[in-house]
């Protein structure tokens, strides 16, 4: 009978959720429906999904069963339940960026990334909140108020995808659209356990995306998935890939992955850098998970790549991500900003700063020392497959809302840290464009996932999406939080 082991859904993938309505096990309806319950019931104190559909979910929901009894499949999204950010345009819905000055935003058109949700057939539940303007890695705005963690509810779900992270372990949806430039993708993954995919630069479109250029420079920020499975990710990529509806004289399709079996895999590791200490919390894990791996049969082998010099390029990315605020110095400002260029002490103020008011050839100087480590990454993964490294260097940290944000301090076993240290393990793949996926590999001693960074060739998105979806086999996969069940 349909419908009758919705439950055993609830945390499925969505390819099973898509194949068990396909098959005619389950309605988009009835699936629906159930996921609306958990809403209602979990997400008040999570406060991960901000802006709900439900008439509209349930509408289309109803169309995707009768369209199905008609025999039209729709694809490969037919029927099932999904979050956006609330970065990204849905027509005639409310789309804020968590910031106050677009609250009564309503745009009439969907983000190119949604629409290809539609297509797909993907029922559209609502947008998940943000940071304002998807600045900070944690997900509060004066809008819709603070996100969750639901593995402890003292704790951020990271930012600025925040709340699709949350609302995916929560079992409040089955695929979530986000953003990635300063690892809003990536560390949400890591904080609650769910798996993220940063995709190569350029390869889905960022038309509808809250910010836009020239606040977020090209060469950086990119769309991607967070699911609960691999496979999923896989999926998402190639319904919302290719190029934008303008571009008329490419295509895009996503190659394959370089192998079949894990012990095929040629595979580098670093768990540590001084620049950016991992917390003895993280780095337990992080060891035990290269072990399983080691023990799967893959050829490790621990060090950083040659050419790759992760200090100069965590520098050149940290001054092109900080240059995208130039454009908002005003006039007056402008020499005061002059004056804090000149300190010395590396803070995010100063650097800052300097990427505000600094000449054009210094921005050409950062752009030819990102092209030199593209050129370098390259190099490496024409002999490897991948790269694994930490995500962050501590699991979800308790909320932290004072201002300014970069004189916050992150508490770990070992000591006190510097807030802004949280874009060092992320800044390598976002600097050079390359594909990097998140897996969740495991839990703290107290309790909170932690994940691992697979970074791989550039445009090769199936390849670390493989990476993850086999070390599942070794290290484990995503496990829902205590006291959601189904």
């Amino acid at each position: 009978m349909r419908d009758k082991g919705l439950n055993e859904l609830v945390f499925s993938s969505a390819c099973e959720a898509a194949e068990a309505i396909r098959r005619g096990e389950a309605t988009s309806l009835g699936l629906t429906e159930l996921i609306l319950k958990r809403i209602d019931r979990y997400n008040p104190p999570l406060n991960a999904i901000v802006t709900l559909m439900r008439e509209e979910a349930l509408a289309r929901a109803r169309e995707a069963d009768e369209a199905m009894a008609r025999g039209e499949d729709w694809g490969p999204l037919h029927g099932v339940p999904v979050t956006i950010k609330d970065c990204f345009d849905v027509a005639g819905v409310r789309t804020t960026a968590g910031s106050r000055s677009m609250s009564d935003h309503v745009p009439e058109e969907d983000a190119e990334a949604v629409a290809r949700l539609r297509t797909a057939g993907a029922v559209i539940l609502g947008h998940t909140n943000v940071p304002p303007m998807a600045g900070d890695w944690q997900t509060y705005n004066r809008v819709f108020g603070t996100t969750n963690n639901p593995w402890d509810m003292e704790r951020t779900p990271g930012g600025s995808t925040g709340g699709g992270a949350a609302a995916l372990a929560a079992g409040l949806s089955f695929l979530s659209l986000g953003s990635d430039i300063g690892g809003s993708i990536r560390l949400p993954a890591h904080f609650c356990g769910v798996y993220g995919h940063k995709t190569s630069l350029n390869v889905v479109p960022r038309r509808g995306h809250t910010p836009v250029s020239p606040y977020s420079p090209p060469m950086l920020p990119v769309v991607g998935p967070l699911a609960r499975s691999p496979g999923d990710l896989r999926l998402a990529l190639q319904v919302i890939g290719g190029p934008d509806m303008d571009a008329v004289a490419f295509s895009w399709s996503l190659p394959p992955e370089r192998r079949e079996r894990f012990s095929d895999y040629r595979l580098g590791y670093v768990l540590d850098h001084p620049t950016c200490p991992v917390s003895s919390e993280v780095r337990e894990v992080t060891a035990a998970a290269i072990e399983s791996i080691r023990g799967a049969g893959a050829d490790l082998v621990e060090g950083w790549p040659e050419g790759v010099d992760p200090v100069k390029q965590y520098g050149t990315y940290r001054f092109l991500l900080a240059g995208h605020y130039a454009a908002l110095l005003r006039d007056e400002d402008v020499e005061e900003a002059r004056r804090r260029a000149g300190d010395q002490d590396g803070s995010y103020e100063a650097v800052l700063a300097l990427a505000q008011t600094a000449p054009h050839r210094e921005f050409l100087r950062a752009q030819r020392e990102r092209v030199e480590a593209r050129e370098a990454w390259g190099r490496y993964f024409e002999e490897r497959d991948a790269f694994l490294l930490p995500v962050s260097f501590l699991p979800a940290f308790p909320h932290d809302h004072s201002q300014p944000f970069y004189g916050r301090v992150l508490a770990t076993p070992e000591g006190p840290r510097r807030y802004e240290e949280l874009m060092f393990w992320i800044s390598f793949a976002t600097l050079t464009g390359l594909p990097a996926t998140v897996a969740p590999i495991g839990r703290t001693r107290k309790g909170l996932p932690v994940g691992i960074q697979i970074m791989g060739p550039h445009l090769e998105d199936a390849t670390t999406i493989g990476v993850a979806e086999k070390m599942a086999e070794v290290t484990g996969g995503f496990e829902p939080p205590e006291g959601y069940s189904a």
